[in-house]
């Protein structure tokens, strides 16, 4: 399986002066996403539940740490306004965090459903709807969720309850598209596997890729920082497939 192509990390300050907020902060997709936001210039706020990883990530961009589970609307509300206050207000949000269960329908507990669910599509509502009073305020006000190509095409067993809330993911990405235009811009992007803790034990299931290899994460956050900067400034309700070329085999 071929290797990840480097990456031009050249810092061309992209986000100078913008204050994004990022969920997932402490690892994988989010953790590159902050890193490379903080790079291009970005004053961060940064949520997630874990304490450690947390103070790493902030440590090295800076950013305002802000341990949080985001299916708790009233933790979310108040880390949503401390970050505000922090950062002087909040004109991008990056909906990184997420959970994976994997198993077939019959062998999925509704407790462990509600729980994908409740993470992945009502925490990214949840995070969204707290951050509105700020975003709102802003002229090129930004949010970007993650979806996944099980969301556009579950077509692998084993993962009914993500792509369900992959698939959620994507509908309220462009419901709020449309609902929050033309102040504020709302887009996802749609990763295949990607080189984090979440694909450990299934790495080996990119062969049907057609880059026959899993992604790296920063390929993932350049995707992100793309929807977030003003080069997407005519981008709203899109969803951006970065996936290998999985979604047409």
């Amino acid at each position: 399986m071929s290797s990840a192509p480097k990456p031009d990390v050249t810092p061309r300050g992209r986000l100078r002066g913008r204050r994004i907020a990022v969920t997932g902060a402490a690892s994988g997709i989010g953790r590159a996403t902050a890193r490379l936001f903080s790079q291009e210039g970005a004053s961060l706020a940064l949520l997630d539940r874990d304490p450690a990883g947390l103070k790493e990530i902030a440590n090295e961009t800076d950013g305002a740490r802000f341990e949080v589970d985001i299916t708790a609307e009233d933790e979310v509300a108040s880390a949503a306004e401390r970050a505000a206050t922090a950062l002087g207000g909040i004109d991008g949000v990056v909906n990184a965090a997420g959970i994976m269960y994997r198993g077939r329908a019959t062998d999925v507990p509704a407790t462990n459903w509600r729980q994908v669910l409740e993470v992945n599509l009502t925490g990214t509502y949840i995070v969204t709807r707290s951050f509105l009073p700020w975003l709102t305020s802003e002229s090129a006000a930004s949010v970007v969720n993650i979806a996944s190509a099980q969301g556009l095409l579950p077509n692998t067993p084993g993962y009914s309850a993500y792509a369900a809330s992959k698939g959620g993911i994507i509908a309220l990405t462009k419901a709020l598209a449309a609902e929050l235009a033309p102040q504020i811009r709302v887009n996802c992007i749609s990763p295949g596997m990607v080189n984090t803790a979440m694909a450990d034990g299934h790495r080996d299931g990119a062969s049907n890729y057609a880059l026959k290899r899993i992604a790296d994460p920063n390929e993932i956050a350049t995707a992100l920082l793309f929807l977030t900067s003003t080069d997407a400034s005519y981008v709203t309700g899109s969803v951006l497939g970065v996936d290998g070329g999985r979604a047409f085999h």
